[in-house]
């Protein structure tokens, strides 16, 4: 074994970071082979298989992680942290006479000028007052040189609160303690990779510690807890892109008051069962899973895990749901939901109710979660609520009348919320016609002529069954408007006497039945377009505003040839 390498050790190459995994002979070569991983998986020619013989394994699943490289090659030297600080904030930018030097900027052969370049150097230059500290990828290995004492850090820079040593050389935990115990201020730190992370370390380096980041590592599940726990304060913890497939149960020591906030996007979980171990932690408030492989709440057959009520916001956005079946689970599963970002799933863009845009998703979402406040970024204001129930409950009501009454259990099943939403808002019109095949569209089609702000008329066919927001729909794409800001006014073509010119002694009782009978239809009349001519007393003609709801349009317009004026809102 070479006595200048040793596994797990972490070097660099012309600026190419690698993990030292073998030390030894390669079967048909003479002398000693480093065998590395490179934290570029890109980078190798192997996975540490060679001639199919395997001499070392790598965290990696790439099958070009690893190489193998001579000990003589020549390695970038190694800095301590003060070091790495200068490089980068000051020592860049100092002439040898000791002035400070502006840094020439090119860009396509001409030299940019540095309106405001210079404040910002000066400002970095400082480091005793530097707070975001960022010495990735500048071969950092101790906290101190040889002739640098305990406590130069703390005098050098002290203000430092945000630190990121990702992509460095440590290769222990304690070489990254003996920076951050000189850092009172610290409360943000972002770790690279690692070997042997479950050595034990010194306590209270990481005390002040409240988010910790350690993104692209490859740290096991394991791994991750046992420098979290060194974080007695820790409230967010970034565990994203580390491969990892299942989360095992663990001891999380304190983490379980603290720790409120968890990312691991862009991992390999398949369902939320695989995070079950999660649920211990009493204090979570937010968890982030986005970019994973995500399908389902469990696997078939087995039981989805149920999180704390403290659990209010869940990201599984860009991952791989399929069905709403895994949006009707999650009250069950997080009673505490007010949050949720469930956008770029392919249940999204398929919906099974016939859903032909991301709004129309967007509703769908809303309507089956009762407790959601924010989808997708946006708030949920009470209208956006009862649009969206009452489209949903229109949509059931399109489901179940494509069916026999004998097959409405099974649709019902698929809509938990249907018995509620019905005590809201009154059950949907469903109306079946036995001469029709339920699979196609209404054989009776309506003739409907829209017309807006002086535009020519467009004519569309549409049939009865269609709600107000599919009619919407329709009307917003003739004339290129958003459907949801739409009003339709019904021209009904028929005159109406003004009130108060031909009344007779009393009201009629069957002109107050109509009345009642048009509000439960959900239509409301307005007058417009007054007519004295040859008429006794004043007339106007008699339009119908078509509001939102799960009402079709047959039932909301008579004939089969009607007007529609398209408003804007």
């Amino acid at each position: 074994m070479s006595l200048s390498h040793r596994i797990g050790q972490r070097v660099s190459y012309d600026g190419a970071l690698c993990t030292v995994r073998f030390v030894g002979d390669v079967a048909g070569t003479a002398g000693t082979w480093l065998g590395v991983e490179w934290d570029d998986a890109t980078r190798g020619k192997h996975d540490g298989c060679h001639k199919g013989v395997r001499y070392f394994s790598c965290l990696s699943k790439s099958p070009t992680a690893a190489s193998f490289v001579r000990p003589s090659r020549p390695a970038d030297p190694s800095r301590s942290f003060l070091a790495a600080i200068n490089a980068k904030y000051a020592s860049e930018y100092t002439l040898p006479d000791g002035r400070r030097a502006a840094e020439e900027i090119i860009f396509f052969g001409k030299r940019a000028e540095e309106i405001g370049f210079e404040k910002i150097r000066r400002q970095q230059a400082n480091v005793g007052e530097l707070k975001v500290v960022l010495v990735e990828d500048l071969q950092v290995l101790t906290a101190l040189a040889d002739d640098e004492d305990e406590g130069t850090i703390t005098k050098t820079c002290p203000k430092i609160t945000q630190l990121g040593l990702g992509r460095n050389l440590f290769d222990r935990l304690e070489l990254v303690a003996d920076i951050c115990r000189e850092l009172p201020a610290l409360n943000h730190l972002g770790l690279g990779r690692f070997y042997g992370l479950l050595d034990d370390i010194s306590s209270g380096a990481f005390d002040g510690v409240k988010e910790l980041a350690v993104e692209e590592t490859l740290m096991s599940w394991e791994e991750v807890c046992h420098v979290a726990a060194k974080c007695p304060s820790l409230t967010n913890l970034n565990a994203s892109a580390n491969h990892l497939r299942s989360l095992p149960i663990v001891n999380y020591h304190g983490l379980a008051s603290t720790l409120t906030t968890i990312s691991l996007e862009i991992n390999n979980f398949a369902t939320l069962a695989e995070i079950s171990s999660l649920t211990s932690l009493t204090a979570l408030r937010n968890i982030h899973l986005k970019g994973n492989s995500i399908t389902a709440l469990a696997p078939e057959g087995s039981e989805a895990p149920i999180f704390p009520p403290s659990v209010q916001y869940l990201d599984v956005s860009y991952n791989n749901i399929q069905s709403w079946s895994f949006v009707d689970q999650l009250p069950k599963h997080f009673p505490g939901l007010t949050g949720l970002r469930i956008s770029h799933n392919p249940v999204y863009n398929n919906a099974d109710l016939e859903a032909t845009s991301s709004e129309e998703s967007h509703m769908f979402a809303i309507a089956r979660v009762a407790s959601l406040k924010i989808l997708n970024f946006s708030q949920i204001t009470p209208s956006d609520r009862s649009n969206a129930e009452m489209f949903y409950l229109s949509r059931i009501g399109k489901q179940l009348a494509a069916v026999a009454e004998t097959e409405e259990a099974d649709i019902l099943v698929l809509h938990p919320r249907y018995a509620e939403l019905c005590e809201i808002y009154g059950e949907p019109s469903i109306v079946r016609r036995p001469d029709v095949n339920p699979a196609f569209l209404d054989a009776r089609l309506i003739n409907v002529g829209f017309h807006y702000q002086g535009e020519e008329e467009k004519a569309s066919k549409i049939p009865k069954s269609y709600d107000m927001y599919a009619v919407k729909g329709i009307a917003g794409k003739l004339f290129g408007l958003p459907p949801l800001k739409l009003g339709l006014i019904w021209e009904t073509g028929e005159w109406d006497p003004v009130a108060g010119f031909d009344d007779q002694e009393g009201d009629s009782s069957d002109e107050e039945e109509a009345e009642e009978e048009r509000e439960r239809q959900g239509v409301e009349e307005t007058h417009a377009t007054e007519d004295t001519s040859g008429k006794p007393g004043r007339w106007v003609k008699r339009e119908v505003e078509l509001k939102d709801g799960p009402r079709q349009l047959g039932y909301c317009v008579d004939g089969l040839d009607v007007k529609i004026r398209v408003e804007a809102r």
